[in-house]
């Protein structure tokens, strides 16, 4: 933590201003994921058209986050994150009002918009805000507030419901948004040159690529397609397992899955990103994968409260790991004039996997159960752990060392800085 000191008072300042709103902010979409399957479920909806519903939230990702990577490039960081919390602030009160499944889907997808917004600013204004050679340790603690926000809003959120009602849960969340909006109202946004470098004429070209030309350049593919596969075993996670826990009558509570999640990815966070400046990235990733590998393959045979809590724990180190990585990553393989752009583009990966989730692996209940589920989402992360160690840099060999920490990122802009900050 000696890093923050190291920091001027106005970065200093922003750092904790910016922690706290992405604290209220995560916690009112923590509130949410144990409660609102059963809210659906309760009003009608069947297996299938819960997933939908629930993953119909991440087609509100994909359509705005390109644009509104666009947005933070071009206009503002500090105004992209404040669309995103007047969006958490909005779409809980409108579940109040709507027991229709079509409604919900259209408020779900509505309801994305908020973390478009808010993730891509609030990882651009963090890595602004970072000393390149401490990028990594403060990703790694700013990225804090998520386990710590999905610790608090699914415990508060699941006794609210139960002793309440669905009502004051969406008052509750509704009001967490709020407070995020007056929090990042509150930030100091450093100022980002927007001119590229006419004596470099690849900055020149980076600066002005276009989504497909980004999502396709060799250093930003392979993140893109393992968040993709990481983001279908999430959004199994993020939907189904609140129902897989009722149908197979255990009793726990499935806010405490989510919470023994958070706790685990809250405790990985606080080392990780210090350990990978100096490491390298890859290993960290590589032992991520692992870990989501496990938690998935853990669920597919679960009947016990203990399997339930341990699956948890390991989902949540594999989780409080691989994001950060994968944003440190990114940010080492863009420039800050397209940083907004790229954790776009790449982090559109993990949307469409939530996405894809929902709707078809909801049909897959009928066929294969829940159980079924966590099998096929063990082989995609299997996957994404090939693809990682066998492509994720120039070549097989560079990729294979890379994965194991033995190697520096060679497709890292700032190459030169980081290997002389590892050495010391």
């Amino acid at each position: 933590m000696k890093v923050f000191w190291q920091l001027e008072a106005p970065q200093r300042r922003s750092l904790l201003i910016l922690f706290a709103a992405g604290l209220f902010f995560w916690s009112s979409m923590g509130s949410l994921l144990p409660t609102l399957p059963a809210y659906v479920s309760d009003v009608g909806g069947t297996p299938q058209q819960v997933g939908i519903v629930m993953g119909s939230f991440a087609i509100g990702l994909l359509v705005f986050r390109p644009w509104l990577g666009r947005m933070v490039d071009q206009r503002s960081r500090k105004l992209v994150l404040l669309i995103g919390a007047v969006v958490a602030a909005i779409a809980p009160l409108c579940y109040l009002f709507v027991k229709s499944i079509p409604l919900l889907i259209a408020i779900r997808i509505f309801h994305g918009i908020s973390i478009a917004a808010w993730t891509t600013a609030y990882n651009a204004l963090v890595v602004d805000i970072s000393p390149i050679s401490y990028r990594g340790e403060l990703i790694g603690y700013m990225s804090l507030v998520t386990p710590i926000g999905i610790a608090i809003g699914p415990a508060v959120g699941g006794l609210l419901q139960g002793a309440f009602g669905y009502q004051p849960l969406f008052l509750f969340a509704g009001g967490l948004g709020m407070l995020a909006f007056l929090g990042g109202n509150q930030i100091h946004e450093p100022k980002i040159e927007h001119k590229p470098d006419t004596s470099l004429q690849s900055s020149t070209q980076q600066n002005s690529r276009k989504f497909w030309e980004i999502l396709v350049s060799p250093p930003l593919l392979v993140p893109s397609l393992v968040l993709l596969l990481v983001g279908l075993a999430f959004g199994a996670l993020s939907t189904f397992v609140p129902l897989f826990i009722r149908e197979t009558k255990v009793d726990f509570n499935a806010g405490w899955f989510y919470t023994s999640a958070a706790i685990s990815s809250f405790s990985s966070r606080l080392f990780i990103g210090r350990a990978s400046d100096r490491y390298g990235r890859g290993l960290f990733i590589t032992a991520s994968i692992c870990f989501y590998g496990v938690a998935m393959l853990l669920l597919s045979y679960a009947n016990s409260p203990n399997s339930f809590l341990l699956a948890g724990i390991l989902e949540g180190a594999g989780s409080g790991t691989l994001l950060p990585m994968m944003i440190a990553l990114i940010s080492d393989r863009s420039s800050p004039q397209e940083r907004g752009r790229v954790f776009a583009v790449c982090i559109s990966g993990f949307d469409l996997g939530i996405a894809i989730a929902g709707g078809v692996l909801g049909s897959v209940v009928q066929y294969f159960g829940y159980r079924g589920i966590f099998t096929i989402s063990t082989g995609l992360i299997l996957l994404a752990l090939i693809i990682f160690m066998a492509i994720s840099n120039k070549n097989l060999a560079n990729s294979w060392l890379f994965a194991w920490g033995k190697a520096p990122d060679i497709y890292a802009l700032n190459y030169a800085e980081l290997e002389k900050h590892a050495q010391k």
